[in-house]
């Protein structure tokens, strides 16, 4: 139990591993010592124990000397404490308040471990420590009861000494030892604990998101998602395929969810160098309704909404993602806001995951549609004109001879032309190698390879040049599906830009994406069994996150929803079930009683099968009164069981019934063992031996045994019919 409450403290990050390690040093050291003189006295553990404190101070002062975090320092202290009073328990010598004290530090160990994991390998950690403690408490108990029980208090029907007694104790104690049945004991009621505590897990009401924050910040260097973004931030952020969120979307396969982003910020002002956000565009806050529901917009038809749920890591921007035109919102947050881009932000959690429920309208207008729109820009749009100051001229002429190739005469026609153009025209790499003064012309007409960001910021900018209003935005690509957790895992590899035009007939934002094939695909697992391996390890993390760390009332309605629905889909199943065996009951009782023209049930045979239905319930009963008699397994086992214990008492009774005829019955109060040593008789003995050894000990006796069992009760008889010859 000790072991264990250390092992989820050492898995949740709470000790070292140069730490762990001597903890597990100590321990063999405190097995092999425990009850030699080589123990602590108790005195000298209360000693050490009252120098913890001085010591805790002294180890909190030493860290923060070395720069740690302050929450990060009172984590480290506390362990450093534990682990010192457990092991100054575990080297002295121990009373059973020292073992009680031994048990409350390793629970506080598995508390502290809570609040440092949102891993499912606490959840491992943690049963494996229930199931020690189970047995520890029993047997603690078990060892207590033992120690108070005097022999005076014990009646034992023959001495302690005798040799029966001893044999039967030594193989009682080898086939049902508590050893052997303790762990069985503590299984049942680990299952018994986990029956009853998860209805409770799920029904209970939650406040909020995560009940404990992560021991550290959010992903370190997650830059490309605030106001202000420097040509070249996504750039960074794709060098690492850390986790940023897990993303389930209802009927992920189908075709029109291939392709979805996950939308972050849009940007709107460029000059030259960084991207912003217009000062003009925040809008105020939104307030959500009892169900936690954040309305914001409207849809034509609910057939177009996508039903988005995000389990986002800690991560220092308030950006909440979803796909492109937000209807609705479901999560925690008590407010969010969301700015004229159609951005989204909420409250920071670079301390804790979050999750929340989107409902988007994807679906955009058609492209005829837009081919067609014609209409002017509103006075609003300006700012999607904005270029900067100093822009390089051969940008607008690049864009103005890309769009003349292709004999694009409209606005749509015209940005599908400087997608399809940077596309094909340029490389995509990682390597930032566009720079200087102008970097965006430093890409087209020198480098010409880059990443995402560069050529969305050409296709904003080239679009521009031609008075077509375009903006930026910054999200994540889909992702990888794992159809084991039936979600996308995104990692910051899939951090991308891509560009939004703008329709003013149909007030539509229209999604372009210049970047080349290559950098807009997910990055390609490797097969194997590793892979699958991880794919299932995925999938349990996204269990975890999903019903353990992230269970809030949000995800308590969607649960409960789900059951309702899956037990009225149940109980319509049944009914129909019921209604076709009613007919059909119906139906076989009037072939039954009037025949069937038909040529279905005739009569006799209706009346066989139910004759047959009757001896199958009659049967059955039988087996059931059997099984309520000698119990479940017994009454099952009668072809065996049942015919040794009859044989017992059977042999048992013809001895009674001849020491009866010479006058030695057996009194009530008496047992088969006392009577049998009464009486004298060597058979008599050997008899109830056997007969205790098939009654009560459940043992078969062997072929020689029976025989032998018969000629004492043979030489019994037959003594008796002697003795009433002669008289």
């Amino acid at each position: 139990m000790v072991a264990c409450g250390a092992l989820t403290l050492a898995v949740s990050g709470g000790m070292g591993l140069e730490l762990t390690l001597a903890f597990v040093v100590l321990l063999c050291l405190a097995w092999n010592l425990e009850g030699t003189r080589w123990q602590l006295t108790e005195r000298i553990g209360l000693i050490v124990v009252l120098l913890s404190l001085p010591l805790f101070y002294l180890d909190w002062k030493y860290q923060m000397s070395l720069g740690e975090a302050r929450e990060r320092i009172g984590v480290s202290a506390l362990a450093h404490l534990i682990l010192f009073l457990s092991a100054v328990k575990l080297l002295q010598v121990k009373a059973d308040r020292d073992w009680v004290f031994l048990y409350l530090i390793s629970f506080f160990e598995v508390l502290l471990a809570a609040g440092l994991s949102l891993s499912p390998l606490y959840l491992a950690t943690l049963g494996l420590y229930t199931l020690a403690a189970l047995c520890t408490i029993v047997s603690f108990e078990i060892r207590k009861a033992g120690r108070r029980v005097t022999a005076t208090e014990t009646r034992l029907l023959v001495s302690p000494d005798s040799t029966l007694v001893r044999r039967m104790i030594k193989r009682r104690g080898q086939r049902y030892g508590i050893a052997r049945r303790l762990p069985l004991v503590a299984v049942g009621l680990l299952m018994l604990i986990f029956a009853l505590a998860l209805p409770l897990f799920f029904v209970v009401p939650r406040y909020g998101n995560s009940a404990f924050a992560r021991s550290g910040g959010g992903l370190a260097g997650f830059v490309g998602f605030n106001d202000r973004v420097t040509l070249g931030d996504i750039g960074k952020l794709q060098q690492s395929n850390e986790v940023v969120m897990r993303v389930r979307v209802e009927d992920a396969q189908s075709e029109r969810h291939r392709n979805l982003r996950w939308r972050g910020v849009a940007l709107d002002q460029f000059d030259g160098r960084n991207w912003r956000k217009s000062r003009s565009s925040t809008t105020p806050l939104y307030p959500a309704n009892e169900r936690g529901l954040f309305q914001l917009g409207t849809t034509e038809d609910l057939q177009r909404l996508t039903t988005q749920t995000f389990f986002v890591e800690p991560i220092d921007t308030p950006v909440l993602f979803a796909a492109p035109r937000v209807v609705a919102m479901q999560s925690g947050f008590p407010v969010i806001q969301r700015d004229t881009e159609g951005s989204l932000t909420g409250a920071r959690h670079e301390q804790g995951r979050i999750s929340y429920r989107v409902y988007s309208d994807t679906a955009e207008p058609d492209a005829e549609l837009l081919r067609d729109d014609s209409d002017p820009y509103p006075v609003t749009a300006a700012r999607y004109l904005q270029l900067p100051d100093t822009l390089d001229p051969r940008i607008e002429m690049l864009a103005r001879e890309v769009i003349a190739g292709k004999g694009a005469r409209n606005r749509y026609d015209k940005a599908r032309a400087i997608e399809e153009h940077l596309q094909t025209a340029y490389g995509y790499t990682l390597d930032l190698k566009a720079g200087g003064r102008e970097p965006l012309s430093d890409f087209l007409f020198h480098v010409r390879e880059g990443h995402c960001e560069y050529f969305a910021t050409a296709m904003a900018v080239m679009l521009r040049t031609q008075r077509i209003a375009a903006r930026v935005v910054n999200g994540f690509q889909t992702g990888t599906y794992n159809d084991a957790a039936d979600a996308y895992t995104v990692t910051q590899r899939e951090a991308h830009s891509w560009v939004e035009v703008y329709f003013p007939e149909t007030g539509a934002w229209v999604t372009f994406d210049p970047t080349p094939a290559a950098g807009r695909g997910p990055v390609e697992a490797g097969g194997g069994f590793g892979t699958s391996l991880g794919k299932y390890a995925e999938a349990l993390e996204m269990l975890w996150i999903q019903y353990v760390v992230s269970y809030d009332k949000q995800e308590q309605r969607s649960l409960a929803t789900s059951v309702k629905n899956r037990l009225s889909d149940y109980r319509q199943a049944i009914g129909e079930e019921l209604g076709g065996l009613k007919n059909a009951a119906g139906d076989w009782m009037r072939s039954l009683l009037y025949g069937d023209a038909q040529g279905g049930f005739t009569r006799w045979r209706a009346i066989i099968l139910l004759l047959a239905i009757l001896l199958v319930l009659f049967l059955f009963a039988l087996l059931a009164r059997r099984v309520y008699r000698l119990g479940f397994w017994r009454g099952l086992r009668f072809w065996q069981r049942e015919g040794k214990t009859a044989s017992a008492v059977e042999f048992y009774e013809r001895m009674t019934g001849v020491l009866a005829a010479r006058g030695m019955r057996r009194a009530s109060d008496e047992t088969p063992l006392e009577f049998a040593t009464g009486v004298g008789l060597p058979e008599a003995l050997k008899i109830t031996l056997a007969y205790n050894r098939v009654r009560f000990g459940e043992q078969a006796l062997t072929p020689t045994e029976s025989a032998e069992i018969e000629e004492w009760l043979s030489q019994m008889e037959r003594k008796q019919s002697s003795v009433t010859s002669n008289k």
